[in-house]
């Protein structure tokens, strides 16, 4: 609830005017919550983890400016899901994400074996600086979604079922003859929504060296878009908001009320931890 409707049911429940100022008063009593949180130590590893931003408007010295709440969402290795961080800052920026990973990394989180994300100029260099070992996977949802923009509605359903056989392929080589059918027949009416996939191929093909184990759980970033489903949920009747203090103060409480549904681990996690164990050996177990 924003501090103006928890004024507006402490009125109607009990007749008391409570100002929307002294709420947001009341309600910073959580802020060195939240600073602990922000700082606790993490995991020395995480076998996945995800990174996305949402963007909401905050007031600044009378001025309405942008914001991107930075969302970091691991899977430990015990399979669980956890969120790692969630910070406010300037707009979307690859030199933002580079402060995000060195803050993980001081955090304690020593090594990452994929990172999962959505196409940002400049994330490749931010997670080499950082993380140089880890691998990096593009979501296909929204690698699909690129391509549709050039497609025409009327060919959309039979492109996006011709591409399934892409991403659903048993491995790279197989999938790149498949790319290549698709080329021969969309390449000349629709090239932009064939060369998104060449330009970015480095980034997609990532989740082909694995059982359909581990590529349920990293080829698309719906994990995370479920969790930012559920702050636009509760920030939905906020067109914006007062500082970027407030903001933090609603998505962290949101996310409290997400983790507690948290759980059960991924489905079929013994075998993806067997997996994970033969492919990278000591370099993974050392931190079990």
């Amino acid at each position: 609830m924003s501090t103006r409707d928890i004024h507006d049911q402490i009125q109607d429940l009990y007749g008391m005017e409570l100002s929307a100022e002294m709420v947001s008063r009341i309600t910073d009593r959580i802020i060195p919550e939240i600073k602990e949180w922000q700082l606790r130590p993490l995991n020395l590893v995480y076998p996945f983890i995800f990174m996305d931003c949402i963007h909401y408007k905050v007031r600044e010295d009378g001025r309405i400016q942008s914001r991107a709440a930075y969302i970091v969402l691991g899977v430990t290795a015990e399979g669980y899901k956890e969120i790692l961080s969630i910070t406010v800052g300037a707009n979307e920026s690859s030199k933002f994400w580079l402060g995000m990973l060195n803050d993980l990394k001081n955090r304690g989180v020593q090594d990452v074996l994929f990172f999962c994300v959505d196409g940002l100029s400049g994330f490749r260099e931010a997670i080499g600086a950082v993380y140089p070992d880890a691998q990096i996977q593009r979501c296909v949802i929204h690698m699909l979604r690129n391509s549709f923009k050039y497609v025409n509605y009327s060919d959309l359903k039979e492109f996006s079922s011709d591409f399934k056989s892409v991403y659903r392929a048993p491995s790279e080589t197989s999938a790149l003859l498949e790319l290549e059918t698709i080329r021969e027949k969309w390449g000349k009416k629709y090239p932009y929504a064939i060369s998104n996939w060449d330009n970015n191929w480095e980034d997609v093909s990532s989740f082909f060296q694995f059982s359909d184990d581990i590529r349920r759980i990293m080829y698309t970033t719906n994990i995370i878009e479920g969790l930012n489903r559920q702050y636009r949920k509760v920030t939905k009747n906020k067109s914006v908001f007062p500082s970027d203090s407030a903001l933090e103060k609603i998505l962290y409480l949101a996310s409290k009320n997400v983790v507690k549904k948290w759980t059960q681990r991924y489905r079929n996690w013994d075998q993806v931890l067997n997996q994970l164990t033969v492919l990278y050996g000591e370099r993974f177990t050392q931190y079990l």
